[in-house]
């Protein structure tokens, strides 16, 4: 006889369902007439609530409008929104949702919150073990939903500083990287953003030990986040962020300007 298939959703997709499921029954709605509501199939509203399919965002606005939830169905959208990410990233990102300010230096690749989503699709696509196309569109989802942090109220202050070997380096076609450099372009613009690279013609610099993010807490204490190959690492001691702050900060002052830095990415661009 063929064992049950075992329920490998998150904790927090398998407690949505049942939340959605039981505002169903309250309402006397079957999972059809649910849908109708929506404008989704009795089907999709099934997938959800065996956890054969996550919940979008736009799946979780419908239901709580349908249902009139009162904000109990809406609520969810946070947590869910959390599970497309990787779980060693989750934290973080719970982190940099609520941050004052978010300083990072990326030595390999373009920062996340940069990234256009053609870059993001190929960049994942080099992963390996391979990834399929719901994994992909997942993370790749994610990623692009991190950006609210620009517009956010309160404003948050992001510093990203990138060493010219990840701005380089290319990821997808020669089409891809043109977008991607057209994108840093016009995001340098943005009030509450800087762009900095990190010349190769430096040399030597502060910033050789690797890849960090700096995050400001809205108690205005200073986290530092790294991670390496799926592990990550969240330094919260105020003696040894404090080393890391000015180890940053060295790293920015060894920098190009962020003007220059813009006119180095817009020299990249042309070079295509």
């Amino acid at each position: 006889m063929a064992q049950p298939k075992k329920n490998s959703s998150s904790p927090a997709a398998q407690y949505f369902a049942e939340v959605l499921r039981m505002l169903r029954t309250k309402a006397g709605l079957s999972q059809t007439e649910l849908g109708e509501r929506m404008a989704y199939t009795g089907a999709a509203v099934s997938a959800v609530e065996t956890c054969a399919k996550p919940a979008t965002d736009e799946f979780i606005e419908a239901a709580e409008k349908a249902l009139e939830a009162g904000g109990l169905i809406a609520a969810a959208a946070k947590y869910l929104r959390l599970e497309r990410y990787p779980e060693y990233f989750q934290g973080f990102v719970q982190l940099e949702q609520d941050a004052l300010s978010v300083s990072s230096y990326c030595n390999q690749l373009i920062e996340g919150l940069l990234q256009t989503e053609a870059y993001t699709r190929a960049l994942l696509s080099c992963d390996f073990p391979p990834l399929d196309e719901e994994e992909m569109a997942q993370l790749t989802l994610a990623r692009m939903e991190r950006k609210a942090l620009f517009d956010r109220k309160p404003v948050c202050v992001v510093n990203v500083i990138l060493d010219e070997s990840a701005v380089r380096r290319q990821i997808g076609d020669r089409d891809v990287m043109r977008a991607q450099y057209t994108h840093l372009v016009e995001q340098a613009e943005r009030p509450n953003l800087d762009i900095q690279v990190m010349p190769a013609s430096q040399g030597a610099h502060a910033g050789l030990r690797g890849a960090m993010k700096l995050i400001e807490t809205s108690e205005q204490a200073t986290l530092v986040y790294t991670e390496a190959l799926g592990k990550s690492l969240l330094i919260s001691k105020a003696d040894e962020s404090g080393l890391l702050a000015r180890r940053y900060a060295m790293i920015s002052r060894q920098a190009l300007r962020p003007e220059e830095s813009v006119d180095l990415i817009g020299q990249l661009a042309g070079e295509l």
